[in-house]
């Protein structure tokens, strides 16, 4: 077999974690840089891309493939959970598969950390002189996570609110078992809603999934409901949001992502005293590097050995 070269739009300190690991299983393996964007121009002897997503920060890539597309590519692996990052026509060449689950834990945790954030009253309650007031914080247990999505967040993020005694409920696209203990299933999404004391978007961005967080979804939502989106920024109506904030139908709103990304200067959602944004930073940990490694070199053993990609992209289900 020729020697192994992957293109990678990786920054190059996770490049180099990917190289180390590769040194002790295929060391005659290489892995070269390449920018970041619509991958062009690769060199004839590339047989596999790591790819980073494309269509963010404003930027849309054109409907066409470059000239010379795939050129010699055997297998592309995406960095991201979703395929809603990237053209069209990337999809229709080699085959692709995502990092799913590669950083459901931290986003669990970050999911969990902006539930205790607005059941405590963090930071809100600290203190920065004698006058002290006291605030009656909310209880977890015996509360109710609602969670839209159920692929590898929504799993972690249930078995962790279970173990807080909280109640789980859930609704996902599919008719399968979600195999953790302690879950219900939501008869649909107005149930999830009416039902919910913290509500985590975890579904993917599809054409059926576009804005299904809309103003008649949002009316349906338990009084003082907290919203979190960790997902895609389009599943969730954000003029519909804000309607249902000023009314006090949704009490508190954790957004990690937004559309579009960021949010241009004075959008209301920066002001609004109900709202928390972050910057669509609830997948990064300090152990990134080693997370991708993971999922790639794992999916790299497969693809050399001819055995069937783990997450192999489907378009239609959007991951």
């Amino acid at each position: 077999m020729s020697q192994l070269v992957i293109a990678s739009q990786l920054d190059e300190d996770f490049n180099e974690v990917i190289r180390q690991r590769l040194a002790q299983t295929h060391p005659d393996a290489r892995v070269i840089g390449v920018p970041a964007g619509i991958p062009s121009d690769l060199p004839a002897d590339v047989s596999v891309l790591l790819a980073r997503p494309i269509n963010v920060r404003g930027y849309q890539a054109p409907d066409t493939a470059p000239p010379g597309w795939p050129y010699g590519l055997r297998w592309i692996q995406v960095v991201s959970s979703g395929i809603d990052f990237y053209p069209k026509w990337l999809f229709n060449g080699p085959p692709v598969s995502t990092s799913r689950g590669s950083a459901a834990e931290n986003i669990a945790e970050f999911t969990l950390a902006a539930i205790f954030a607005a059941a405590k009253h963090l930071p809100d309650i600290w203190v920065h002189d004698s006058q002290w007031n006291f605030t009656a914080l909310t209880p977890l247990k015996g509360s109710t996570l609602g969670i839209l999505g159920f692929g590898a967040i929504g799993r972690s993020l249930a078995i962790k609110a279970h173990a807080l005694g909280i109640k789980v409920l859930a609704l996902r696209q599919s008719q399968t078992s979600f195999e953790v203990e302690g879950v219900d299933a939501a008869r649909d999404i107005h149930e999830l809603f009416s039902r919910s004391n913290h509500l985590v978007l975890a579904a993917p961005l599809t054409e059926a999934t576009r804005h299904i967080v809309d103003s008649t979804v949002l009316a349906s939502a338990k009084p003082g409901l907290h919203l979190i989106n960790i997902a895609r920024g389009g599943l969730l109506d954000h003029g519909a949001l804000l309607d249902a904030l000023d009314k006090g139908r949704i009490g508190l709103a954790s957004l990690d992502v937004t559309e579009p990304e960021p949010l241009p200067d004075g959008h209301p959602l920066y002001a609004h005293p109900r709202v928390r944004l972050s910057p669509h930073t609830s997948a990064i940990s300090s152990n990134s590097r080693n997370e991708i490694a993971d999922s790639f070199l794992s999916n790299l053993e497969r693809f050399l050995n001819g055995v069937a990609l783990e997450n192999q992209a489907n378009v239609q289900r959007g991951y």
